[in-house]
């Protein structure tokens, strides 16, 4: 059996949907983003509360330093709205051998439109062309559109929970 690894060359990648485009996160994007994910209410499930500017500088700052393992690949971008040339959310990935464990937040006001289904099938289908095809991600059992958006990327839930979430997998082929 073949075990396929990922390519890292997917880090500095831009992956594009019918409507949005993937781009790496910069920590320049902070100023903006923490507009975007200011809403209280985006912690419901998650926890904690909004990032000032000032607290999303130095948390991307870390993000994009990469992994202190030179084995795994912190991997983050930012969601464009690309007719209003703006950003709406994030999307990321840990990745390790083949496998990723992925993530996705959109602002409350793009919520209900499909932009977080378009933009984790866009990351999905963008690191499956690097290497990866094993897909993890953790949602709380009561974030029904969380859900909804892992299965329209492939995963399904497993059973299986890690710290009160369900875990939800996608294994793809060659």
């Amino acid at each position: 059996m073949s075990v396929t690894m990922f390519d890292e060359g997917a880090a500095g990648k831009v992956f594009s949907g019918a409507r949005t485009e993937l781009e790496p996160l910069r920590v320049e994007h902070a100023e903006e983003m923490a507009r975007v994910l200011g809403d209280p209410a985006l912690h419901r499930f998650i926890g904690g509360a909004p990032d000032t500017a000032e607290r999303l500088r130095a948390r991307y700052a870390r993000m994009t330093a990469g992994s202190p393992d030179p084995g795994v690949h912190w991997l983050n971008w930012v969601v464009r709205l690309r007719e209003e040339d703006r950003l709406v959310g994030t999307v990321q990935a840990t990745v390790e051998g083949g496998t990723a464990e992925i993530a996705w937040v959109v602002g409350t006001p793009w919520q209900g439109c499909g932009i977080a289904r378009e933009a984790a099938r866009a990351l999905v289908g963008g690191l499956r062309a690097h290497g990866v095809r094993d897909f993890v991600a953790h949602i709380h059992p009561d974030h029904t559109a969380s859900a909804a958006v892992a299965r329209a990327a492939g995963l399904a839930p497993t059973g299986e929970r890690q710290d009160g979430e369900v875990r939800w997998r996608a294994e793809f082929g060659e």
